[in-house]
């Protein structure tokens, strides 16, 4: 029978045939959390008399949302969770390596035909690299460090295929917010969107990873492009793993097909208060701003910062505006700096 990859990727964890609407209890390769949702994961791991995590190798925790802490309760957390993380031998990368999703995907803790949960909405994002990567709430967290497994219902696919040339100075975000707009705040509301085509497969991993992480943004449970050669080169020396196929048939059964073309594709906006009110840009240019900033699991990466100054030129900041910018994480920082870009912004 035919299948979508996602329905594809719970029928091999599940070694059974599995399609959209079933209910299945799958296993979990891998388990993030973070300096925010990981407290009450942890309370709720005790409750269920956890005493040991389902695999110390298979959960990592990091802190990136109050770093440094700015208050007593803050830094109270991190202690409690420095000691959990002793206590289960979990590989805690602390306050000093970035983003928890891009972390994630740096230290090779999610690859493809996997499935990874986070407790954190964003942590589709791992769909980048062909995993089947969804967040989840502190409760089901809990739940899944001491099991190793959770209940999931196997989404549907919408299927968005993506043709044509990007312009000069348009990208993944643009895609990705013009494809926002078309689908709605809502309109993907628990199913999996899988990026395609042509186009994506000329997209490096930065825009792989930009489009996977903002399909929560249409209500999505996953965003998954399928593994290629680019993926599987990102892959080396994070994971031994040996490549294999892993795609969604053409006659597969999808929920929708959608079809864009990136060749007229201007530069997007998002406007208040929405990610689906995307325009493009020349529609609101003028409109005074107080306040840039470059950065976020969506768009902190070298390649973003890059075009960021590719775009500011010989130019300088205007002196009426705020600019922050805050790379991804260390290795994405020291990419910047060795290319200069960080010399280029400051001056």
């Amino acid at each position: 029978m035919t299948a979508t990859i996602v329905e594809k990727i719970f029928s091999r964890k599940c070694g059974s045939d599995v399609r959209a609407g079933e209910v299945v209890m799958a296993p979990l390769d891998g388990a993030m959390i973070h300096d925010i949702t990981g407290p009450l994961a942890i309370q709720k791991f005790y409750e269920k008399s956890g005493r040991k995590v389902f695999d110390p190798k298979r959960v990592i925790m990091l802190f990136d949302h109050q770093i440094p802490a700015d208050s007593i309760e803050a830094a109270s957390i991190q202690v409690y969770m420095r000691k959990f993380a002793a206590e289960q031998d979990i590989h805690n990368y602390d306050i000093k390596e970035g983003v928890c999703h891009q972390v994630t995907i740096e230290k090779g803790r999610a690859a493809p035909g996997e499935i990874v949960v986070g407790a954190d909405s964003h942590t589709c994002m791992y769909g980048a690299v062909g995993a089947f990567a969804t967040g989840i709430g502190s409760t089901d967290m809990g739940f899944a460090l001491k099991f190793g497994a959770l209940y999931f219902k196997v989404p549907e696919t919408i299927r968005a295929d993506v043709s044509g040339k990007f312009p000069k100075r348009v990208g993944a975000k643009d895609l990705i917010l013009s494809i926002a707009a078309d689908i709605g705040a809502d309109g993907a509301t628990y199913k999996a969107i899988e990026f395609t085509g042509k186009t994506v497969r000329k997209l490096d991993m930065a825009g792989r990873m930009t489009l996977c992480n903002m399909a929560i943004e249409m209500g999505g449970k996953a965003g998954i492009v399928a593994p290629d050669k680019t993926t599987w080169d990102y892959m080396k020396g994070r994971r031994k793993m040996k490549p294999f196929e892993l795609d969604s048939d053409e006659d597969a059964s999808f929920a929708e097909q959608r079809a864009y073309n990136v060749s007229d594709l201007e530069p997007q906006v998002a406007v208040p208060h929405n990610v689906d009110t995307g325009v493009p840009v020349s529609r609101v240019a003028g409109t005074h701003i107080d306040q840039v900033f470059i950065g976020s699991c969506t768009n902190g990466r070298f390649e973003d910062l890059r075009e960021a100054a590719d775009v500011l030129g010989k130019q300088k900041f205007s002196q009426k505006i705020r600019v922050i910018i805050i790379p991804a994480s260390r290795d994405e920082y020291l990419k910047t700096l060795k290319a200069g870009l960080v010399e280029k912004f400051v001056k």
